[in-house]
Order: C-alpha cells, then structure tokens, then sequence
C-alpha cells in the first residue's frame, strides 16, 4: 500500500432561514449556510480531502448541485458514499485534520459530537479525527460574518 494525501476546501454564505449543521450537527445560530444540500461546510472539506487522496473527482461529480432529487441531502450521507468508494478501492484512511474558520459560534463545545458523525459516516475511530476552529480576526467575508469555510487534510493508504 501506499500512503497519500489530499486536502479540501469548502465555504458558503450565511443566510437567516436556515439551520446552521457542522459535522451533521444541528448548532444554534441565528443563521445557517446556504447551500443544495445541508451546506455543511466541514463534511464537504472532509470529502474532497479523501476523495482528491485517492484520485477521485470531487463532491460536485457526485452530488451536483442541479440535481433535484439530492436537494437538502444530509452531508453525512455525502461521507457515506466516500466510504462506499474507499471500500470499493481497498483504500483506508490514516487520519483527517480539519479546521472551521467563523467568527462565530464556539466549536468545541460541539467538536465531540462532529467528531462521533464523522467517524460513523466513515467508519473510522473517533481519534482519527481532528476538528479545530478559528476567526477571520474580523477580516474579510469570513471576518463580517458573511460565511464560513472548512480547510481539511485526509491521510490516506491504497
């Protein structure tokens, strides 16, 4: 086997209206991301991270935003099928770092949980999984609330 690496990216804007999910948690905040699917920034990242590790297309040639049918998706289920297509290759995954850039809400209070999602939809242990969170330092769309972005980096064997 080999090792291998792949990062992700992912940002959307906040908008009133709809609920804010990091990690396929539900967090109380008085705006949500907007999105096709549940907009959850951190799971996006996570799968574009391991899905660019072992030479896959992105979430978008899985899940594209024109399609009606996976409208509101939860993006737990977007992880599922990265798994599917880790089984599928015989790939494992080493580890998975992440961070959450916002202003707000605090992270760690929820971080437990989003980790436990995550490793579910993965079938991962729990301690495989690093979520860490920082501000904009007010600079920014990032900086006046206007959204939030997830930066994630997967380890990888195939």
């Amino acid at each position: 086997m080999a090792s291998r690496s792949g990062i992700g990216y992912d940002v959307h804007r906040l908008i009133e209206g709809r609920p804010l999910i990091l990690g396929g948690v539900d967090i109380p905040s008085e705006k949500g991301l907007d999105g096709h699917s549940d907009a959850d920034v951190l799971c996006h990242a996570i799968a574009d991270a391991l899905l660019g590790a072992v030479g896959l297309p992105d979430i978008g040639y899985y899940f594209p935003p024109t399609d009606e049918s996976i409208k509101g998706i939860c993006s737990l289920d977007i992880l599922k099928r990265v798994a599917s297509e880790f089984h599928q290759l015989g790939a494992k995954i080493i580890n998975i770092d992440s961070t959450l850039v916002a202003e707000k809400p605090k992270i760690l209070p929820h971080a437990d949980k989003m980790k436990k999602n995550i490793a579910h939809s993965l079938e991962i242990e729990v301690n495989m999984i690093g979520i860490k969170a920082t501000t904009n330092e007010c600079m920014g769309f990032l900086g006046r609330e206007e959204g939030m972005a997830a930066m994630a980096v997967a380890s990888v064997e195939i």
